[in-house]
């Protein structure tokens, strides 16, 4: 018997490898996917954390009223309004506590109102001034060079039982609020 080799075909395994190659493809794709969706939920998370959160206030006490003397501006530290377990030394912000009059207090936010960065006290010129970008605020926190689009961020202030106290939140996200 002679062969005909030339009129068989060979059995299809074109439509197999084609199957396989995209069980693989759907595989590794899924593995990839699973993977992405996992590292980037903290990420995700941090992002919505200021808005999803609960804005909590709170009333910090930062001395006592005879700590102030008039005309004098202070810094002054606090414990944040909105602390996670794992905050640690992160979990103190501070403030500018002016002394305007008898009853009468300014606090200011240590927070440059452009990029966030601490503002110091120069003291001789009643200025705050931002050393990253050089921003400049007026003694009652207003705006007075550079490029920080408003003055610094105050803070609500009373004296109850004889110690200066002031109302504390979630730090402003300078994008979302004006």
């Amino acid at each position: 018997m002679a062969c005909n080799c030339e009129n068989q075909n060979p059995p299809n395994n074109n439509k197999e490898s084609l199957d396989r190659r995209s069980f693989m493809t759907r595989i590794t794709l899924g593995v990839g996917a699973f993977f992405a969706a996992v590292l980037s939920f903290p990420l995700v998370a941090a992002m919505l954390d200021p808005i999803i959160r609960k804005k909590t206030e709170v009333w910090r006490s930062v001395g006592k009223l005879t700590d102030f003397k008039i005309g004098e501006t202070k810094m002054v530290t606090f414990e944040n309004a909105s602390t996670y377990e794992w905050s640690g030394g992160i979990a103190r912000s501070a403030a500018y506590v002016r002394r305007k009059e008898d009853d009468s207090f300014l606090a200011l936010s240590v927070n440059c109102a452009h990029l966030g960065c601490p503002v110091r006290w120069v003291e001789k010129s009643e200025i705050f001034l931002c050393p990253c970008h050089g921003g400049v605020y007026h003694k009652d926190g207003s705006w007075a060079a550079g490029p920080p689009p408003r003055g610094m961020f105050d803070y609500e202030v009373r004296v109850h039982n004889n110690n200066v106290q002031i109302k504390t939140q979630n730090i402003p996200i300078t994008n979302l609020t004006s």
